[in-house]
């Protein structure tokens, strides 16, 4: 299969904020390269030649912030490769910084627009999808800018394999059900909730990050599980 040209597409949101610090700005200088995913001027990312030696599963995390949850997922799953979706520099500056104390060795990072990585991502290639947190776009007219929507749920479907776990979580309520409309409604995917704290209460693996601590100050946060299922 070849990969499809890549589209023209309007980035939306921040690319930085305040200046890094020395130690910062030295990890995005000399350790940022050395992990970055470069894309393919054609075909798609080889996923098997990230990391050395081969993983046992792939993990996406679209959208890390701080990097604090990819960076405990990857020292507590260290037989699988992570990649880190995040355009926005203080957060992979951030997250370096966890990774430098972690020591964890099996995370790779895309610095750029979320949609270029899943264009070039071969087909079920996924184990493990998280979207935590991301940036609601509550005013009407700016709802096609979600992360999740009709395009990148056509992108999603492709990439996991079947059984493979989408995982969202939101403090933005409008948020949550737009995304339970669209992905309950979607043959491929099956949320997995069967009662009421299957989607109040954060699971045991899922941990907190300084956002959600932050957002748990005011409204209840949503934690919501899809498995891809084997429906075309």
């Amino acid at each position: 299969m070849t990969a499809p040209e890549k589209p023209r597409r309007n980035f939306y949101g921040r690319r930085s904020g305040h200046k890094l610090h020395k130690g910062r700005q030295h990890l995005v200088d000399e350790v940022l390269p050395s992990l970055r995913v470069s894309l393919p001027q054609t075909g798609f990312v080889d996923t098997a030649a990230l990391f050395s030696p081969p993983k046992k599963q792939l993990w996406l995390e679209i959208g890390f912030g701080g990097g604090e949850h990819l960076a405990w997922q990857a020292e507590r799953n260290p037989d699988v490769g992570m990649i880190g979706c995040e355009p926005f520099l203080n957060g992979v500056a951030s997250l370096l910084g966890h990774l430098q104390t972690n020591k964890a060795s099996n995370v790779r990072i895309f610095d750029d627009d979320a949609r270029d990585l899943l264009d070039a991502l071969p087909d079920a290639c996924l184990d493990r999808l998280f979207i935590l947190f991301a940036d609601p776009w509550p005013k009407k007219r700016h709802n096609k800018r979600r992360i999740v929507n009709s395009e990148t749920i056509e992108a999603y479907a492709r990439l996991l394999k079947e059984g493979a776990e989408l995982r969202f979580a939101s403090d933005h309520m409008g948020y949550v059900a737009w995304t339970l409309e669209l992905l309950t409604n979607d043959p491929r995917f099956h949320w997995t909730a069967r009662k009421a704290d299957d989607w109040r209460v954060r699971p045991d693996d899922w941990p907190q990050t300084r956002y959600e601590i932050k957002s748990l100050a005011g409204d209840r946060s949503a934690y919501l599980t899809f498995v891809r299922t084997a429906a075309q």
